[in-house]
């Protein structure tokens, strides 16, 4: 199960997934090792000393395994504060806070954070248009999570959640006083328009609600959502996590007295009904968010001790080593460093020694999910998946992680690594059971091989590898013929490497050189963010760098990342193209897996199957957060383990200085 985000990354963005740009734990700047932070993603080691020690990370394990443990008489049909897919809620219905929150966090002060790119519209569910970093702050939720719980959502819009027991509907409960900041109520016909709405723009709604066939008002504060199928867990909570707009907003006419519309990108600022509202816009510079005063849910015990800046300002950089500066230049206050170099090389200076800008690492709980170079299989080049394999012999990790990140990495051996989900050893027990099913669909060795990704000594020689390499293209038919690779059609293989920022071409460099001698001629276009982003929805490249963030409790969002449909639908997180039988099967037992242990079996049996198709090149990951930000913001001492909280949980130091403003904006 994935948040809808704009991971910035993009999303996670989250990711889960990608409909916000900015989730509060993903990096707006995708920088030099880590494309897209897993999400929440929610995503993140190495380096010097830090004036502040990092904190310990071995009190947190690498691995979490959760047990699901249903309520003892747990009857779903009767309303309840909050929803658990593991079992019992750790919040009681009379909770006050939630545990790793200050409640005495003063409200206060300005926190800048640099995000990368541009923008230009403040639309940000629709796929046309770079959506302002940000722009989910405006709204609430019905539903939103706890972040020590993995799988958890306690009332925000809605104030209970019931569904039968065959999970064939859900219902939700409305709060009176819920308010849109025009001071109208937030009704069942807001969420029934935002839901139809929604599936209509974005495909990432479209595929994430596909099996929620109709939203009803079904009572004055009542809406009901029915599912076109049974026993899928997970519905009842995705569904939780539904943003709510404003009907009567969007329907209406805007300042020139012309009809809105949503399909369109838009400079308006849009109504909201969260905790803070659009300010200043400066498109392609700047987005401002202004704190709420009266915000209807300020007191409700999800909110106690968040939301705690009067404003956030997202400044975009266009360069990574520009924004990194801005951090050094107290430009911005807080960096999420993705950049094992940076981390290791760029912070020995006066701010961090007398400890004005502080250095944390934050271990989070989450799995990691796969962060890879994406073949477009689309392209008849890479049809045979021993081509893909090739691609990934002649990737030499040791030699970049030595070289490169400064032996921060491990290596990724799985779509749903650092957790429980991933697959290990050979096939057994009821994963066993559940890939003897497909057995007809299945290469053989994914019952009698253990998946390894290629290794070497570090050194730079990788001859035995790039062997390997070439018989495995050879067998698919590539020869090098006069130093070029080609087939027996005589066409040349040429690949391109398509990035939005020239800091991953130091990545793509070696790998260029490795490919180069197996007679491949590979080249890096380094594009602009809303070129870069025509062509990936588009699906018009070769390779990409993506990542597909995971949870500890997957379900729905496995068919944007694999599913067929997904695949012939533009804008959707299928990039590499997957359509495949087996995959297909394997989604469906993901999400109607009926316990724990089925959904475990089933994650582990189609991991297996992607490992096996070889679609992507894996590349790495780290349990642990970088973070560099400015002594004026401070986080509560008790972390929650499944993400860093930011910006909801952190506030400003009343005590501190506060940043000089810019020659420009001084208020």
């Amino acid at each position: 199960m994935t948040k809808p985000v704009l991971a910035g990354a993009a999303i996670i963005i989250l990711v889960i997934a990608a409909i916000f740009f900015f989730s509060g734990d993903s990096a707006p700047d995708r920088d030099a090792d880590m494309a897209r932070p897993a999400v929440q993603d929610k995503d993140r080691a190495a380096g010097e000393a830090s004036v502040e020690p990092a904190r310990e990370t071995s009190e947190r394990p690498n691995e979490i395994v959760t047990q699901a443990v249903e309520a003892e008489n747990f009857d779903p049909t009767i309303p309840r504060h909050g929803s658990s897919l593991f079992g019992e809620l750790k919040y009681a219905p009379d909770f006050q806070h939630f545990d790793y929150v200050n409640p005495q966090a003063p409200k206060g002060g300005m926190l800048r954070y640099g995000a990368f790119g541009t923008f230009d519209s403040l639309n940000g569910f629709i796929v046309k248009g770079q959506p302002a970093a940000g722009i989910n702050l405006i709204y609430d939720t019905l539903m939103t999570s706890s972040l020590d719980e993995p799988a958890s959502e306690y009332g925000l819009i809605a104030e209970s959640v019931r569904h039968p027991k065959d999970y064939s509907s859900v219902t939700y409960t409305l709060r009176p006083r819920a308010k849109w900041h025009d001071g109208k109520p937030v009704t069942p016909d807001d969420v029934v328009w935002t839901f139809e709405t929604l599936k209509k723009s974005h495909p990432f709604y479209n595929a994430y609600y596909a099996n929620v066939v109709k939203a009803e008002k079904t009572a004055t504060h009542e809406v009901t959502f029915t599912f076109n199928q049974t026993g899928n867990r997970e519905l009842p909570q995705i569904v939780g996590q539904l943003p709510v707009l404003p009907k009567h907003y969007w329907t209406g006419q805007n300042a020139k007295g012309q009809p809105r519309n949503f399909a369109e990108t838009t400079l308006e600022p849009p109504l909201g009904s969260g905790p803070y509202r659009v300010g200043k816009v400066s498109p392609n510079r700047s987005v401002t968010y202004e704190r709420v005063p009266d915000y209807w849910g300020r007191d409700l015990p999800v909110n106690v001790g968040t939301n705690n800046f009067d404003r956030m300002r997202f400044e975009y950089y266009r360069d990574g080593t520009v924004a990194l500066e801005a951090l050094k230049g107290d430009r911005v206050d807080f960096r999420i460093e993705n950049s094992a170099k940076n981390w290791a090389t760029e912070y020995d200076i006066p701010p961090v020694r007398r400890g004005d800008l502080k250095k944390e690492e934050i271990r989070t709980m989450n799995a990691a999910g796969m962060q890879a170079f994406v073949f477009n299989t689309r392209r008849d080049k890479f049809k045979d998946a021993r081509v893909r394999e090739a691609f990934n012999w002649a990737f030499d990790f040791e030699w970049m992680n030595r070289n490169l990140f400064y032996g921060s990495y491990t290596r990724t051996g799985s779509y749903f690594a650092n957790s429980e989900l991933a697959a290990r050893g050979l096939p057994e027990g009821r994963e066993l059971a559940i890939l003897k099913q497909h057995e007809d669909k299945l290469p053989p060795e994914i019952f009698t091989e253990v998946y390894e990704n290629p290794k070497t000594d570090g050194s730079g020689n990788n001859r035995d590898n790039l062997r390997r390499a070439a018989g495995l293209l050879k067998e698919a038919g590539w020869t090098v013929q006069e130093g070029k690779l080609r087939n027996e059609a005589g066409a040349t293989m040429k690949v391109e490497f398509l990035l939005d920022q020239p800091t991953f071409e130091r990545v793509v460099a070696p790998f260029q050189q490795s490919l180069k001698k197996l007679g491949i001629e590979a080249t890096m276009r380094t594009v602009d963010t809303p070129q870069y982003q025509n062509r990936t929805d588009n699906y018009d490249f070769d390779i990409i760098i993506d990542t597909f963030g995971q949870s500890l409790s997957p379900g729905n969002e496995q068919r944007e990342f694999w599913g067929c449909e997904a695949a012939e639908t533009a804008g959707s997180r299928n990039t590499a193209g997957i359509c495949d039988p087996a995959v297909e099967a394997l989604i469906d037992r993901i999400i109607y897996a009926t316990n724990r242990a089925d959904l475990i079996a089933a994650s582990r049996a189609l991991d297996r199957v992607l490992l096996s198709g070889h679609y992507v090149v894996p590349q790495w990951y780290s349990p642990n957060t970088r973070l560099a930000y400015w002594s004026r913001l401070k986080h509560p001492e008790k972390m929650p383990p499944y993400a860093i909280g930011f910006p909801a949980i952190w506030w400003a130091d009343e005590a501190a200085p506060p940043p000089a403003p810019k020659p420009d904006e001084a208020e």
